[in-house]
């Protein structure tokens, strides 16, 4: 049975390049960004960031500059499946409705846990808030994180391109949602 008291919001990051990867290399999950909210009272959790040791990739200059993570950063995280035990541990993730703002996060999930046949870490229920943004202020266009937060008349908390910090900053947008 899914719980329906808490939202859990994920975003990852994961290895990237500014151009192809190198032979031999595909993206991976390094970092999970997780931030509870109550539906209720729109409270936010603590944000929380799970950092993940890619097994078949480096973390690039690129992906330094646009997400402040290292490889020696990753190097001290834990492997994807360790990281989904947490997941589901330590935040039910399996008995939630999760979240994330767009369907990257639910796409890497999903071909990362089949490549490594791992557990899928969330239950059934997964919202797009990417989507629900769009739809709900009738915009022609989805947009990106950001921009929506600014369309709200926000700023963004934190690091963007940080997973605790982006799961931050779409709490705040999946609240208005909620609360319209």
């Amino acid at each position: 049975m899914i719980a329906l008291d808490e939202v859990l919001v994920v975003d990852v990051e994961s290895t990237c390049w500014e151009g192809t990867p190198p032979p031999g290399e595909f993206s991976e999950i390094i970092e999970i960004g997780v931030c509870p909210v109550e539906v209720a009272t729109g409270k936010r959790g603590e944000r929380r960031s799970v950092l993940v040791r890619p097994s078949r990739s480096r973390v690039s200059r690129f992906c330094t500059q646009l997400t402040t993570l290292t490889q020696a950063d990753v190097d001290g995280g834990v492997s994807f499946a360790e990281a989904c035990a947490v997941l589901r541990k330590e935040f039910r993730a399996d008995r939630r409705v999760w979240a994330s703002y767009g369907d990257y996060d639910r796409k890497m999930f999903e071909r990362q846990c089949a490549d490594f046949g791992v557990r899928y870490p969330f239950g059934p229920r997964h919202l797009n808030v990417k989507t629900l943004f769009a739809l709900t202020h009738a915009l022609p266009r989805e947009v990106g994180m950001a921009e929506a937060v600014r369309l709200t008349g926000g700023k963004i908390d934190g690091t963007h391109h940080r997973g605790h910090d982006d799961a931050f900053n779409i709490v705040g947008l999946l609240v208005t949602l909620l609360r319209r």
